[in-house]
């Protein structure tokens, strides 16, 4: 990082940059370079080994496809997992579900929350201090490899893409633990990266899941700072029939939960409407 431009560094051939108005944190921790400024046009920016991961600016398109999609698919989603996460952003969008009693969040990088809970408040906006949120440091692999089995009903995984620290969150072992946790309509999704740049992180992180759950799909988010396109989230469920709801369940169980008319991007009509992949996307599913 120069002392006014940030140049992501995520594909080697191609990226983006944003303008600094002022660099707020820069620490090494025990498991990556984490960076946090302020941009001239998207507020705060939080970046992981030179890769955007979050914005103050259009966290909310990412943040709520990755929570609400699956916890409104399931409909009755009590016990919640949450690997990654550790801006925070995401557990403030699972507590926002009245029905959920109990959301576990593990991230592995203890500075990761440090940082985001000190130079990003917004974002988590308060979930931190939610009786039913546990955030535990730790491995999210080690804890779902010792989980009770069918201690969840969905798990949701905001990792970095599988290099580095993220990496041992992409395979079978992780997926078969996975789906031991669950209970018997558990689900889990995961960010799966752009397919328009990162095509094999659908296809192998699909054919994964395939082995170990009846109902393997995908749905996607437009999140300008995720350059390339649609950002895809995998989806596998253990009841092969969900994930094909209506709007007009969707719209009830959104009424239900308290969350219907509190977003900026998820709707019943964009839930349903995500998992209608073009077939640059589709091709990559296994059939």
């Amino acid at each position: 990082m120069d002392t006014d431009w940030l140049n992501e560094t995520l594909y080697p051939d191609w990226g983006q940059r944003f303008r600094i108005l002022r660099e707020l944190a820069r620490v090494r921790s025990d498991f990556q370079d984490i960076v946090i400024f302020e941009s001239a046009t998207h507020g705060r920016v939080m970046v992981l080994d030179g890769c955007i991961q979050i914005t103050e600016a259009d966290e909310f398109v990412y943040q709520e496809m990755i929570a609400h999609v699956p916890l409104l698919a399931h409909g009755d989603a009590r016990r919640v997992l949450i690997i990654g996460a550790g801006d925070g952003g995401v557990l403030r969008r699972v507590l926002q579900h009245r029905q959920v009693e109990r959301a576990v969040m593990v991230e592995i990088d203890g500075e990761v929350i440090r940082l985001a809970k000190q130079f990003m408040p917004g974002i988590a906006a308060g979930a931190w201090d939610d009786p039913r949120a546990q955030v535990i440091v730790g491995d999210g692999i080690d804890f779902v490899a010792r989980a009770e089995s069918g201690s969840f009903d969905a798990i949701i995984v905001d990792s970095t893409d599988p290099i580095g620290v993220g990496e041992v969150l992409f395979t079978d072992a992780f997926y078969r633990d996975c789906a031991r946790i669950l209970s018997p309509r558990g689900l889990v999704v995961n960010q799966c990266g752009v397919p328009f740049m990162q095509a094999d992180e659908l296809r192998e992180t699909s054919l994964r899941r395939r082995q170990f759950f009846p109902r393997v799909s995908a749905y996607v988010a437009a999140v300008p700072t995720y350059v390339g396109g649609f950002m895809t989230l995998g989806f596998a469920a253990k009841d092969a029939a969900i994930g094909s709801e209506s709007v007009a369940l969707i719209t009830e169980r959104a009424r239900k939960a308290g969350v219907l008319g509190t977003t900026s991007y998820w709707t019943p009509e964009v839930h349903v409407a995500s998992f209608a992949l073009p077939p640059y996307i589709s091709r990559l599913l296994p059939g």
